[in-house]
């Protein structure tokens, strides 16, 4: 889920989604917060966007799997525009598939 923090490795799993997300601003990236339909403001957007279940499910995958392991997300709803920009640059930060 979305922003779910029950997991025993929430902490870890968050640690890592926050150390990639300042290398994709290193490396220019910037959220597409169009994907965000709540009337909030752009930071708050950012915030929203940070924490979709699929870059949960794959800062997971990348704590619990040796380098080099491909990491497969499977998913029953449309993908958003940013989750599927962070996951090309995730792949290509970390050299996986």
């Amino acid at each position: 889920l979305a922003d779910d923090k029950s997991h025993p490795l929430s902490d870890n799993i968050y640690a890592k989604l926050e150390d990639l997300g300042n290398e994709m601003r290193l490396m220019g990236f910037v959220p597409t917060t169009e994907c965000v339909m709540f009337d909030v403001e752009e930071e708050e957007k950012e915030t929203v966007l940070g924490y979709h279940s699929e870059k949960l499910a794959v800062a997971f995958g990348l704590i619990s799997t040796v380098n080099g392991e491909v990491i497969r997300v499977v998913k029953n709803l449309r993908v958003c525009g940013d989750c599927h920009q962070v996951m090309k640059l995730i792949s290509k930060i970390t050299r996986r598939e």
